[in-house]
């Protein structure tokens, strides 16, 4: 038996099937455009919808509310409503979504190191 912990008693490749699986399954979800950019957005603090909507530039109402929900599933965002009329919302990064925007950074960072070498593979590929 290997040094993997062992969920529910079950054989350490059913927990690496699970990890990978569960890891796909959350990766899918965060990797689109408009979570990455919702993301980015809250990196600076808390935000209300609205506040998201103008942050956000070009997202739909609707794209917004999905994006927001998902993170909230994943546990990467938190979501206050505030008992007020009308009720004043608020979503902020979760310690693991603040570390998600971290890896976010260092991807955009990377992407400007090398985009001259990016864009010169791109002009000879597309000639």
């Amino acid at each position: 038996m290997g040094t993997t912990a062992q969920l529910n008693g079950l054989p350490e490749d059913a927990d690496l099937r699970r990890a990978d699986s569960l890891a796909r399954e959350i990766f899918s979800d965060v990797a689109n455009k408009w979570a990455l950019l919702i993301i980015e957005a809250l990196g600076e603090g808390t935000l209300r919808f609205s506040e998201l909507r103008n942050e956000v530039e070009g997202i739909s109402h609707k794209m917004l509310t999905q994006n927001l929900r998902m993170l909230e599933r994943n546990g990467l965002v938190d979501r206050k409503v505030h008992p007020t009329v009308p009720p004043r919302v608020e979503y902020t990064l979760t310690a693991p979504g603040r570390a998600l925007r971290a890896a976010v950074d260092v991807i955009c960072d990377w992407t400007q190191q090398h985009l001259g070498h990016i864009e010169s593979a791109r002009d000879r590929f597309d000639s």
